[in-house]
């Protein structure tokens, strides 16, 4: 899963920051975007204050066109990809030598997970407790050669926009929600310190068993909201219960699910057991045209397994997509702006 973002500044850009998102034209008026270009603006202004050799970017116009290679606001984080993307992309644009934790906390105002994707590998985001929120960032937990046999696959089952959006949904949970207390005092902070330990000791069982629990937890929230949030659908809860018969039937937790703001099934899975996981899933959803081409995997027969969950699948799923933990953000020579300033055409 990849985010492609390219920033530019110029003179001669028209006189307004302009974004364009998979060759759409996006709002960029909105407060978390201008939030992120202030404060990338003001420490660019800082370095020109302090040098004035330096040329005067902080006070041109931004163009930035960006891509991604899976959906969009379809509860795939592709806000905290794209945040943390676009924060990256101007601060090499503005050669600041802010750290990824700085820069974390600017994209966190962007979109909150988006503090998590200015790193690779394993990543915790911590709550902080400053008022203003200036400690709420991210720190590396492990890179991502220390467990790299983590594999994830993805059910897409809707890429349609969710209907509600992150941001607004957790504000009403927040208001209405009387489990929001209880999850954020005691539960979030538990599953944080069981999930460090699962990652520093690569135990995927005890990995596998926080990730459904919070997964669980997140959604039950949703539920106590008023009115109610509900991001999972029939096709959420029958990859819940494929999952549940492939550990059922290996004897220990081989496979675990999430879901984030949306109905996409995240399975995680280490490269030893993708064969009982990615195997049986690939042979439950026939000859299905939603596989990756390059995949070698060979479908295995779906025994002793819910047959009606397993048909709700085939009929709901309409891609999927294999992925593992991969580095964060890399800088490439590859641009997606012409030196006109106009998207390159692909």
């Amino acid at each position: 899963m990849r985010t492609h973002t390219t920033a530019a500044c110029s003179a001669s850009f028209p006189n307004e920051d302009t974004l364009i998102l998979n060759s759409s034209y996006q709002d960029v008026t909105g407060a978390r975007t201008q939030a992120c270009f202030r404060e990338l603006r003001c420490l660019r202004a800082e370095l020109e204050a302090t040098n004035p050799d330096l040329p005067k970017l902080s006070s041109l116009p931004l163009r930035i066109v960006s891509e991604n290679n899976f959906p969009t606001a379809a509860g795939l984080a592709s806000s905290a990809a794209g945040f943390a993307a676009l924060v990256r992309a101007i601060a090499n644009l503005y050669e600041l030598p802010s750290s990824p934790t700085d820069l974390s906390r600017i994209a966190r105002q962007g979109s909150g997970s988006a503090c998590r994707s200015l790193f690779g590998g394993y990543v915790a985001w911590q709550m902080g407790t400053k008022p203003d929120g200036s400690d709420s960032v991210a720190v590396e937990v492990a890179p991502a050669s220390h467990w790299p046999t983590m594999r994830a696959l993805i059910l897409v089952v809707s890429a349609e926009k969710k209907g509600v959006s992150s941001t607004s949904g957790m504000q009403i949970t927040v208001a209405t929600a009387d489990l929001f207390q209880r999850r954020t005092e005691i539960v979030v902070p538990k599953h944080m310190h069981e999930m460090e330990e699962a990652i520093k000791n690569k135990d995927f069982e005890a990995f596998g068993r926080v990730t459904m629990k919070e997964s669980n937890s997140f959604h039950a929230t949703c539920l106590d909201t008023f009115p109610p949030i509900v991001y999972l659908n029939d096709v959420s809860r029958a990859a819940i219960r494929v999952v549940e018969d492939i550990n059922r039937k290996a004897g220990k937790i081989i496979a675990a699910y999430t879901f984030d703001a949306g109905p996409n099934a995240v399975i995680y899975y280490d490269e030893e057991n993708q064969r009982a996981v990615v195997g049986v899933l690939k042979g439950a959803l026939g000859t299905l045209d939603v596989w990756p081409d390059e995949t070698q995997i060979q479908p295995q027969r779906a025994e002793d397994m819910d047959a009606r969950a397993l048909k709700v699948l085939k009929d709901g799923v309409s891609r999927v997509i294999l992925t593992r933990v991969g580095e964060g953000p890399i800088r490439t020579e590859e641009s997606l702006i012409a030196e006109n300033g106009e998207p390159v055409k692909k």
